[in-house]
């Protein structure tokens, strides 16, 4: 069953501004751009009240200095930024592969960095990375803080948001709904008359937003709220384990048991296996990101689809495009999902 979602008209499609420069912070704080670079390189050199006309003026603008040499400043560094929280149990591995594919061939290096399970360490990231400068930012999974926002548009990077369709985006998008997929799967699982469900869930954005979409499909088809085990980081193999098996000990009895990614389905099943469940005649169980292994688990894995290669081939051409300076007429582009239904209900 294919699900395509529906367009975004509620998508703000501003156009982007141009780059502020040290000579943009220098106009607006009424002072030379040497006396600016002396803030950044030798702040002891100025006056109080300099100082503070400066800094007024940078965090008004969102500079971010360009950490490059002088004389390489204006140069393309062919670099590009992939920014995704954490290199484990990734489902963003088959969009930075392809990226790092399609680019390689046209001469350029993609560079990973980590935000974090959490997206801890993720303003500070992204500001070294519009520090560097590099030619295009891939963001996938990455929640941006409010402060790195205003500095991403500020530098003018081409930069694309992958994974997700925000309703206000820094620049590009390529991704799908995470509501529609919850949605999705909410459908499928009233279809199934499976009315008590665990959902075994992360806490991040994205993932609370396809549990959302899921309940609230639950609760217009006149079922029962889903009892929820949330865990703050993406969910694992031990999470979805220990989730079930808590739920069980404690008297719960679910017809079916909802993951935000497959490794957590994976343990989901191990732990009904372990105590003698049918799956998926007693209860089933659905993951997310339809991983290698999901069609080779006993029973196979339902799952939720996504085309990551298709997402990076797409930001790839984003990038050439702008690249080139050629004008991109729709910036938004929804790959919607998969869900592909398999034996475990």
């Amino acid at each position: 069953m294919k699900k395509k979602t529906a367009s975004r008209k509620d998508i703000k499609r501003t156009p982007r501004p141009a780059e502020v420069t040290i000579d943009t912070v220098a106009e607006a704080a009424g002072v030379s751009t040497a006396t600016v670079s002396r803030f950044f390189n030798a702040p002891q050199r100025l006056t109080q009240r300099t100082t503070l006309r400066v800094q007024t003026a940078v965090n008004d603008l969102g500079y971010v200095p360009n950490l490059l040499a002088g004389g390489l400043s204006s140069a393309r560094t062919q670099l590009i930024a992939a920014v995704i929280p954490t290199i484990t149990n990734s489902i963003f591995s088959s969009t930075i592969q392809e990226i790092s594919d399609s680019l390689a061939e046209r001469g350029y290096n993609v560079v990973l960095a980590l935000t974090g399970p959490n997206d801890e360490h993720a303003e500070r990231q992204l500001l070294s990375i519009i520090g560097r400068r590099p030619d295009g930012i891939i963001l996938s999974g990455a929640v941006v803080p409010n402060n790195a926002r205003a500095k991403l548009i500020a530098s003018a990077i081409p930069t694309i948001e992958t994974w997700d369709l925000p309703s206000d985006p820094i620049d590009m998008v390529v991704g799908f709904s995470h509501e529609a997929v919850g949605r999705a799967v909410g459908m499928h699982a009233t279809k199934t008359g499976r009315r008590k469900v665990l959902v075994v869930s992360a806490a991040g954005v994205r993932a609370v937003a396809r549990r959302h979409g899921f309940a609230k499909v639950l609760l217009e088809q006149g079922f029962p709220e889903p009892s929820v085990t949330s865990f703050a980081a993406s969910t694992t193999y031990g999470n979805g384990r220990s989730a079930v098996a808590a739920h069980l000990d404690a008297g719960g009895r679910p017809e079916l048991v909802v993951c935000s990614s497959d490794w957590a389905a994976h343990g989901a099943l191990d732990e009904l296996r372990h105590r003698g469940i049918r799956v998926p005649r007693d209860i089933a169980v659905i993951g997310f990101g339809d991983s290698d292994f999901a069609s080779e688990l006993n029973p196979s894995l339902t799952s939720v689809k996504i085309d990551g290669k298709a997402i990076g081939q797409q930001s790839a051409a984003f990038l050439m495009k702008r690249a080139q300076g050629q004008k991109i007429k729709e910036r938004i582009v929804d790959v919607g999902f998969e869900l592909i239904i398999r034996g475990s209900g």
